[in-house]
């Protein structure tokens, strides 16, 4: 019995809400007031009710469109690698610090992501990765 009176008031209540929503409908159409139904893209890909003018369209050549990753040559440097010196490094407990020559930024450093062995005052490259406390050195090696 409790089912079959929820069961009503949940069907007393959708036809309330479908009620009130045909009679904002239709006040909206006496006022006039019409919402977008139409947008459109600009050039920066950015939504607009006007739209864009064919004057300011760019011709894109089907030449100059590159697919897929371009070839490595061997002048490109590694842009996440940076040079810097070893702060501390313990090698018993297996960890330390590296600072970073540019920004003299601190970067800790886990025996599991040196290459080579390291000591301090040690100049060495790195990579900058995160670490589950904050930014880590991957990929330590020292300069020759």
């Amino acid at each position: 019995m409790a089912d079959s009176f929820n069961k009503k008031d949940r069907e007393k209540r959708r036809r309330k809400k479908k009620q009130d929503k045909a009679e904002l409908k239709k006040q909206r159409k006496l006022d006039g007031v019409k919402g977008e139904e139409f947008m459109y893209v600009d050039e920066n890909g950015n939504l607009s009710a006007t739209p864009p003018d064919p004057a300011k369209k760019k011709k894109i050549n089907a030449e100059d469109i590159v697919i897929g990753i371009p070839q490595k040559t061997d002048d490109d440097s590694n842009q996440f690698e940076r040079t810097g010196f070893v702060k501390f490094f313990n090698s018993e407990k297996g960890y330390g610090f590296i600072v970073d020559q540019e920004t003299q930024e601190s970067f800790f450093v886990h025996a599991n992501n040196l290459i080579d062995e390291i000591q301090d005052n040690d100049k060495v490259i790195f990579e900058v990765g995160s670490g589950p406390k904050g930014p880590v050195a991957n990929a330590v090696k020292l300069v020759q």
